[in-house]
């Protein structure tokens, strides 16, 4: 069982208590999300879960000898070290375990009844089979496949991009399955594609987590709890992101009325998460009655698949240009541009107008040239050829690594360069503390150096510092990362009701599908595509695309498959036998059966009280139960796969 507690944990820092009093248990299987705002506590609380920081008085109980892990949000790794030897190096206490495997066998042989042996070698059996590590180049070389490493192996970590460190970070973690995952944003930085892999992982590996993230759309998924921290106290909340927000309301609404400018913001978080959940539901259920209909109409004629995959191909990109094109003040408009670097095909032959009340984003996998599109309409970086024309507008960039701030300065210097406490904001005269109290910043805040921020913090100023101007047109890249989720909601206030031209680069789902109101998506080798879909709607047309190229596959593999059987097995296929209608009913019950004797007889080779010929018996019991074990599940599986089929 993998629980972990604390129980009447505080904790201050200098003069401010970060907190006081509170008590957390984690369940076995429970997948724990920490939300709050930047500074509330969140990366403290799960320092002290993970033992790396002791709080100043309570107790953190870790029940029986369990693993626990934990990913920071910045990973460090070695001056030197390539990705390769990284994963070698989180694979050292497993390769250590095998070395001593084989060494402990070797002095068995000589002392078969050692009982101290005996428990060691039932150990490290348990521990090896636990982390499948028997073959550990076998091991790294999935690795490397599954997170999309092979291209990094040989280069060094620490001058990868934030994205790829992450990727090798996590990598690393997952490598030793441990009882207790902790994950401190672990999707900031990672591509959509990546965060989706990280979600599957993290909910077929049945990991008992605990993680911080600003990803709506991530924590709704993959949470059981969610665990606000605020004001020195934390509250738990059953289910995802959208359950906290009704309990969330629930609980306002029994408050004073001094919480109605929050209650409302939270309502219509609600609302709009709400309307998306259904919509995916219901998308996701159409998604599976198509490929199913398609399943027994492709066999009558596999040619439907591909007529259905070029049409679901237009909808996909569902361009929408009933708006006359000259009805806008145009910005931008790039004819045929192209761009590479060192021999990498970023952007080709893209050809686009932005016109002002365009809310676009780009999108796409990390290192495909996202942030040089924005860096070549901003005139910072030349295209290699094709033109960019632009006309008459003011634009305000906000850049991943905040360049428009000065450290030594504070923030009343930062944003009254000239003296006084009013600034300007959009025309408008305001005091400082009034118009900073809009981004979450407290009034003590004020004469605090802009070096001495967290990077949430610093996020906030910039972003502040952005909305005081007036533009035609905001260029943002990756607005939304070290954000706590009070700081997106207010961003994305401001981005709704802002009138002007968006474009913005984002992996946030969430952020984007309320945001933007067409994507440019980066396909590879410089392609850049148009569509009017919402990012989530884009997303399921393409596994759905995924799915249509995996269905047409299997049905040639079938074509191919019955051409060489004879008629009388061709026909025997068409339906189940009572044999096989009769293994399905049965098979469950004969697995779960199997999968008790094995635990049993695992917790037998593990208590280390059998003889030297007693463990070479059990162990064998044991690998031939597993094998008929595992031959009987891929027995059901496949008769469910063709029960489903007919």
């Amino acid at each position: 069982m993998a629980n972990i507690s604390l129980q009447n944990i505080s904790k201050q820092y200098d003069y401010k208590a970060i907190l006081q009093d509170v008590s957390l248990h984690i369940e076995d299987n429970e997948r724990v999300a920490i939300v709050g705002r930047n500074g509330a506590g969140k990366s403290t609380l799960l320092k002290i879960l993970s033992g790396e920081l002791e709080s100043d008085c309570g107790t953190r109980i870790l029940e029986g000898d369990l693993e626990l892990k934990h990913l920071i949000q910045k990973p460090h790794f070695k001056a030197g070290q390539t990705t390769k030897e990284a994963i070698i190096e989180a694979l050292s206490e497993q390769n250590f375990a095998r070395e001593r495997y084989f060494a402990v066998g070797k002095l068995l042989e000589n002392s078969p009844e050692d009982k101290v042996l005996l428990a060691e070698y039932a150990r490290l059996t348990n521990f090896l089979d636990h982390h499948n590590a028997w073959d550990l180049e076998s091991k790294i070389k999935q690795v490397l496949e599954t997170f999309e490493l092979e291209e990094l192996q040989n280069r060094y970590v620490n001058l990868l991009s934030g994205g790829e460190q992450k990727r090798v970070a996590l990598a690393c973690l997952l490598l030793h399955k441990p009882d207790i995952l902790l994950l401190d944003e672990p999707t900031n930085h990672l591509d959509v594609q990546m965060v989706e892999f990280l979600e599957e992982m993290l909910l077929r590996g049945n990991f008992t987590l605990a993680f911080i993230s600003h990803d709506r759309y991530f924590i709704d998924k993959v949470a059981t709890r969610v665990v606000e921290v605020e004001n020195g106290k934390i509250r738990s909340f059953r289910g995802g992101y959208g359950d906290y927000l009704r309990q969330k309301e629930a609980l306002l609404l029994s408050l004073a009325k001094s919480h109605e400018t929050l209650l409302k913001h939270l309502k219509a978080e609600e609302e709009w998460l709400a309307r998306g959940v259904r919509a995916r539901v219901k998308r996701n259920e159409g998604r599976k009655e198509r490929i199913m209909e398609m399943r027994k109409m492709a066999k009558v004629n596999p040619s439907i698949i591909r007529k259905m995959t070029l049409e679901l191909e237009r909808e996909r990109k569902n361009f929408n240009q009933t708006e006359g094109i000259n009805r806008k003040k145009m910005l931008f408009e790039a004819k045929d541009l192209c761009k590479e670097i060192e021999g990498k095909m970023l952007v080709r032959n893209f050809s686009a107008r932005i016109l002002q009340g365009d809310k676009i984003a780009i999108v796409g996998r990390n290192g495909a040239g996202k942030s040089t599109l924005l860096k070549i309409l901003l005139g910072s970086v030349a295209p290699s050829s094709g033109s960019i024309e632009c006309g008459e507008a003011k634009i305000g960039y906000f850049d991943q690594h905040r360049e428009m701030l000065d450290d030594s300065k504070d923030l009343l210097e930062t944003f009254c360069p000239f003296g006084g406490e009013h600034i300007e904001v959009r025309g408008k005269s305001m005091h400082i503390f009034g118009y900073l109290k809009n981004f979450l910043f407290p009034k003590e805040f004020l004469d605090k150096k802009i070096g001495a921020l967290s990077g949430g913090e610093k996020n906030r100023v910039a972003l502040a510092l952005l909305f005081t101007k007036a533009y035609d047109c905001l260029i943002l890249d990756e607005p939304t990362n070290d954000l706590d989720i009070p700081t997106i909601n207010i961003l994305e206030e401001y981005l709704q009701s802002f009138e002007g031209a968006i474009l913005f680069v984002s992996h946030d789902r969430y952020f984007v599908d309320k945001i933007a109101k067409c994507l440019y998506v980066f396909k590879g080798n410089g392609e850049i595509v148009e569509s009017h879909r919402s990012f989530s709607e884009y997303l399921e047309i393409q596994s759905e695309l995924r799915e249509y190229a995996a269905l047409e596959l299997e049905c040639k593999q079938d074509s191919i498959t019955q051409k060489q059987e004879s008629p009388k097995e061709t026909q025997k296929k068409t339906k189940l036998s009572y044999h096989q209608k009769r293994l399905l009913e049965i098979l469950p019950q004969e697995i779960a059966s199997l999968e008790t004797e094995l635990k049993a007889l695992e917790n037998l080779l593990y208590n280390g009280v059998l003889s030297m010929q007693e463990l070479q018996e059990k162990s064998l019991e044991f690998e031939e139960k597993k094998a008929l074990c595992d031959a009987k599940i891929l027995q059901y599986l496949e008769l469910e796969e063709k029960k489903a089929s007919l």
